[in-house]
């Protein structure tokens, strides 16, 4: 206990994790979820390289710490606990390749494979073992990892093509990264209209608009109360996400259930346009708000100036909606289209189930 509790310590008291945890709670201070995403695992290959550790036990239980202190930091921020498994998962199956080259090494050409496999069995997972080269291997795999996340969207906006039609309208909320990459590429070979619900408050769906109507995009800006309304005349809803839960549902920005239930109503499909890094284990539950929403200042919908109506009305904006799986058609991801019922098969190849919990 004494040892887990100064292990603890030091990497609460590491520069480098203190300055990360810093900036995750003060909200926004990292914009999007890619430069997040990258910015712990550059955080993680950090602390595994600078750090004194001896075997994979001391590493997950360092990166493991490191993601307990900022899911607590910031517990709406999901891709940060998803980069940290990831990262674990990597440990594991380094420690499992380094492991086996070490035992192949001791082995004689005469050993039979029945041999091999006995002496093999058990060890995998006790992570206590020194291996060799195990550093190395790790440092890899995250750098590849890294590589993925760099790629991500450009993967995502390719399948463009297949999905956007000449003349046909499509609908979108707020600004996603992602969407607006992934409408851009459509852009240069297909014509098309484009109808942004605004998403007020924060009214991000004007800088999209803006942004797409620069490349001579056909854009039109609604408010978010007109949604039902236009939905007749689209083909498509195509929005981004914050987290993809292991049910299929999404937590993603407030107002697209609202766009969701008015898609399925017209039976329009909706597409969600989200990079791996935004797989998560967890489930959520639409009713349980506590659990996985946050509230941001309700100023910009009832200014403090309305003093007769301050006292009188309680005004909650939440930062976040939950949309089920049921509501969603299609998946894109780097690696491709899938169902939402598909989504159980990729947090098997993505995390260790030890990790799900941290």
């Amino acid at each position: 206990t004494h040892t887990h509790t100064t292990h603890r310590t030091q990497t609460m008291d590491d520069p480098l994790t203190v300055e990360f945890l810093a900036e995750i709670r003060r909200t926004g201070a990292i914009k999007g979820s890619h430069l997040l995403s990258t910015r712990t695992v550059v955080l993680l290959r950090d602390l595994i390289t600078q750090r004194r550790w001896m075997t994979a036990s001391d590493i997950m239980r360092l990166v493991r710490e490191t993601g307990r202190a900022a899911d607590s930091s910031q517990p709406t921020e999901a891709v940060v606990g998803n980069m940290v498994r990831r990262v674990l998962r990597l440990v594991r199956e380094a420690y499992a390749q380094c492991l086996n080259q070490d035992k192949q090494a001791q082995f004689s050409t005469t050993t039979s494979l029945h041999e091999m496999l006995m002496a093999g069995e058990g060890d995998s997972s006790d992570y206590s073992v020194v291996c060799k080269d195990l550093k190395k291997t790790i440092v890899q795999s995250i750098n590849d990892l890294m590589e993925e996340l760099e790629e991500s969207a450009h993967n995502i906006a390719q399948q463009a093509l297949e999905h956007i039609h000449s003349n046909e309208v499509i609908m979108t909320i707020g600004r996603s990264r992602t969407v607006e990459s992934f409408l851009m590429h459509a852009a240069k070979l297909r014509k098309f209209k484009v109808i942004i619900a605004e998403a007020a408050p924060t009214f991000q769906g004007q800088d999209l608009a803006m942004a797409l109507g620069k490349l001579g995009i056909e854009t039109t800006v609604i408010t978010d109360s007109a949604v039902f309304a236009i939905m007749s005349r689209v083909n498509k809803v195509i929005i981004g996400t914050s987290a993809v839960m292991a049910d299929g549902g999404l937590m993603t920005v407030n107002g697209c259930q609202a766009l969701a239930l008015a898609a399925k109503h017209h039976s329009v499909p909706v597409i969600v346009c989200a990079a791996m890094s935004k797989l998560c284990p967890r489930y959520i539950c639409s009713y349980d708000q506590d659990m996985f929403n946050s509230l941001m200042s309700p100023g910009e919908v009832l200014d403090y100036a309305s003093s007769d109506l301050v006292g009188k009305v309680q005004c909650v904006q939440p930062m976040f909606d939950y949309v089920p799986s049921d509501l969603i058609t299609l998946f894109i991801s780097n690696l491709g289209g899938h169902a939402p019922s598909y989504v159980y098969r990729l947090l098997s190849e993505y995390y260790h189930e030890d990790d799900y919990e941290l």
